[in-house]
């Protein structure tokens, strides 16, 4: 048997973690700057357990290189903006921790050096 559920009283409900816009603008260009170089080449995005995640592969078949990851830091009170955390990881370490995405992504993209031949 189907439940009917008001979506007005649906929405009220847990909110999801989820990379806004301006993130996901921000994840997409270090993403395809790294692909014009070669150096990666696919990713995958998930939401899951009140994190989101952006997954970055070298190939389809094997683990992730780096996965960003987005979540709620501390317990956030009823009514209050939640602040959020950013990690980086590789498949064994932390490489960075931050409240801002673009401190954590700086990781991944170091500025370039100019170079004398």
């Amino acid at each position: 048997m189907s439940k009917i559920v008001r979506f007005l009283d649906y929405r009220r409900g847990a909110s999801f973690v989820h990379f806004t816009r301006s993130e996901m603008n921000s994840l997409l260009s270090l993403y395809s700057r790294q692909v014009m170089r070669g150096e990666w080449r696919d990713y995958a995005i998930d939401q899951r357990d009140g994190v989101a995640r952006f997954a970055i592969f070298r190939s389809t078949l094997e683990h992730p290189l780096f996965v960003i990851s987005k979540q709620v830091r501390g317990q956030a009170r009823q009514g209050s903006v939640p602040c959020y955390q950013y990690v980086v990881r590789d498949a064994t370490h932390t490489l960075a921790q931050a409240a801002s995405l673009m401190e954590v992504l700086q990781v991944l993209d170091p500025p370039m050096r100019l170079v004398r031949g």
